[in-house]
């Protein structure tokens, strides 16, 4: 379509980013911020009511509430999957299965009868991974000495060790602490077998096979990381069983300190809901009274992310709340549909940031040496801010450069800058997180032992460098961009780990070279825009599925959606394609499959929390991201039809 041709698209679409955008101011809250659903799969519900069984209130009105969500949630063949579309998961239709059957359901009725037949076909329970045999042995179903060993004598361990709580992700330092409490006081709530899931299990526990990390295929070699890391979880278990752990009593002290501190400056630890959970088994196990206020604490964190459906009588859980990541994209978003940077709304949102900038140091300084100037994902959480969500922030304040938030824009900077890798690239919470060899600990099988660069965050960061002044040239700037070259697939795309997945990650990278000076010429970026064209389906959209982690043949490819067709609109408008017949496509699919209130339908989960392990539905994405994908074409096209005028 010629640029001369756009000109009713160009309207029409204005209309519609004016729908979104009225849908969105009638959601503000009354202090400027936004805070959607953020939605994962039935873990949480699941692994709330064990929490509830181990407790002793499996039978109260929550548990069963939750229960009956899990119900409505089950797959046609008898499990529970991670995501819509996906297949049934082993580890999540275990704790729903065990869940439902701790809550009163009966084994014998058809949908249990069914899960049970599912799983069992799975590999049975004896092929969950280790937070599962961890829940497993809480409850008495399985020994401790099936569970990986996470000694609380790590906390202890000094930063030169290559071994150290630093040296992982900071999503997994804040599991490890609780849990290395409960591996070590092993706490046990035994329950009576008709009410137990030796039904599930295939071979007798002793005989169950040894954890293995996602993807893994065949045996490992005899001189191999993994067999390292199984003989040193051997020989900690053995030296638990001995009584061989002399620092054990200042191990778990230095432990409830580290919780502690790290609570009382958050919506509990880590703000996240796996390290919340184990926190309330630790704190028991450390002796802590269930009425004292640092469990009560908990518990109310964990109440907070729960959402009801009163029509169903039913509760589910969030893993968090978003609201500084909604917020930010949300300014973006509406900004650069044509809403007033000095309007009433956009003022109250920009305040409501810039109040959040943490001012203190974090987890984060064990290696880096800068002002502490982030920000984190939730309301509070101020030992964990992140590169990402303080780039989004960057992004939505850049243009308000007076007094106050000149300062906090100048602090984010400099931060942002201090956390650059060696690589080139950007991690999410740390700088050079990277020690791959501890992805063969038989712990790790929740795949996210480490936080390495990643080009889709990488690709953000550079856009916003470029949005703040720096250009080609400027040493961080050009670290990055060598960075993105070298990551780039062989296909043209990018890995995306935040997002799903190679359409978020060829997004990120686009914008992020395209801002920061690499001509729409360059090879590089020419092969980016040429995958994403190559992968727009007959209807105009874009979309992939989560099924792309496990099969990267699988790229690009899977139900489209609104999101993701905005993100690969967004990169090859950054490409020079905002004329193309194929964005116009895009363009005409999302006003297309409008609501009429100005928002889109996605069930589909489009977020990455750990790739092959969890995914996130966020409930904006199909509501902000459209939005800025119509601004930012919009804005390029319309300054193409004023140059023809």
């Amino acid at each position: 379509m010629a640029i001369a041709q756009a000109g009713p698209l160009a309207e029409a679409a204005r209309e519609a980013a004016a729908r979104t955008s009225g849908w969105l101011l009638q959601r503000q809250q009354l202090d400027g911020h936004w805070c959607a659903e953020l939605e994962g799969d039935t873990i949480l519900e699941s692994e709330y009511i064990l929490l509830l069984a181990f407790l002793g209130r499996e039978n109260s009105d929550v548990a069963r509430r939750a229960a009956r969500y899990l119900v409505e949630k089950q797959l046609p063949g008898g499990g529970w999957a991670m995501y819509p579309g996906g297949r049934a998961e082993i580890s999540g239709s275990v704790k729903a299965y065990f869940a439902l059957k701790l809550t009163g359901h009966d084994p014998q009725s058809e949908p249990m009868q069914r899960a049970r037949r599912a799983i069992l076909d799975g590999g049975g329970a004896d092929a969950v991974n280790s937070f599962t045999r961890y829940y497993l042995a809480l409850l008495g179903q399985i020994p401790y000495d099936l569970c990986p060993a996470v000694p609380p004598e790590v906390v202890l361990l000094p930063a030169w060790s290559p071994v150290n709580l630093y040296a992982v992700s900071a999503w997994s330092r804040t599991i490890i602490v609780p849990l290395s409490v409960m591996s070590a006081c092993r706490p046990v709530c035994e329950i009576e077998p008709a009410r137990g899931i030796r039904e599930l299990f295939r071979a007798e526990p002793k005989d169950w096979p040894p954890l293995s990390r996602p993807g893994a295929q065949g045996r490992d070699p005899l001189l191999s990381w993994a067999r390292l890391f199984r003989g040193v979880d051997a020989g900690l278990r053995w030296c638990q069983r001995r009584g061989l752990t002399p620092l054990r009593h200042r191990a778990l002290e230095a432990a409830r300190q580290w919780m502690r501190q790290r609570s009382e400056c958050g919506d509990g630890l880590g703000a996240i809901f796996p390290p919340i959970v184990w926190s309330v088994v630790a704190l028991r196990c450390l002796g802590v009274a269930d009425d004292s206020a640092e469990v009560r604490e908990c518990h109310r964190q964990l109440e907070s992310l729960i959402l009801e459906d009163r029509s169903a009588d039913s509760i589910r859980l969030q893993p968090c709340k978003s609201p500084v990541w909604d917020t930010a994209i949300t300014l973006r978003a509406l900004e650069s549909s044509g809403l007033d940077r000095a309007s009433a709304e956009a003022s109250r949102a920009a305040d409501w940031l810039l109040a959040r900038q943490i001012r203190c140091e974090g987890d984060w300084a064990r290696t880096v040496r800068a002002e502490p100037g982030g920000w984190c994902f939730e309301y509070r959480n101020d030992f964990y801010p992140d590169v990402d969500d303080t780039i989004m922030v960057l992004l939505a304040l850049q243009g308000r450069p007076t007094g106050e938030m000149a300062a906090a824009i100048d602090r984010g900077r400099r931060w942002v800058l201090a956390m650059q890798n060696r690589d080139g690239g950007w991690g999410a919470f740390d700088r050079d997180n990277s020690r791959q060899f501890l992805c063969y600990d038989p712990f790790a099988d929740h795949n996210a032992m480490i936080d390495p660069s990643t080009p889709d965050l990488t690709g953000r960061t550079l856009e916003c460098l470029a949005a703040l002044g720096y250009h080609a040239g400027h040493r961080a700037i050009d670290r990055g961009a060598a960075y993105l070259r070298r990551t780039q697939q062989p296909g043209g795309a990018w890995y995306g780990r935040w997002g799903v997945n190679y359409v978020y990650g060829t997004w990120q990278a686009l914008v992020g070279l395209a801002e920061a000076g690499l001509p729409c010429g360059d090879p590089t970026i020419q092969a980016g825009a040429a995958w994403l064209l190559e992968h727009q389906q007959a209807c105009g959209g874009w979309g992939e599925s989560a099924d792309s982690y496990a099969d990267a043949s699988l790229a690009g490819q899977g139900p489209p959606t609104a999101s993701q067709t905005a993100w690969a609109l967004m990169g090859l408008t950054a490409a020079g394609l905002a004329d193309h017949p194929a964005v116009c496509r895009g363009i005409r699919y999302l006003l297309d499959r409008q609501e009429s209130d100005g928002s889109w339908q996605e069930s589909e989960f489009t977020g990455t929390g750990f790739p092959l392990v969890f995914y996130l539905r966020y409930h904006a994405y199909p509501i902000y991201f459209p939005l800025l994908a119509l601004g930012r074409w919009l804005s390029t096209v319309g300054s193409r039809l004023a140059r023809l005028d």
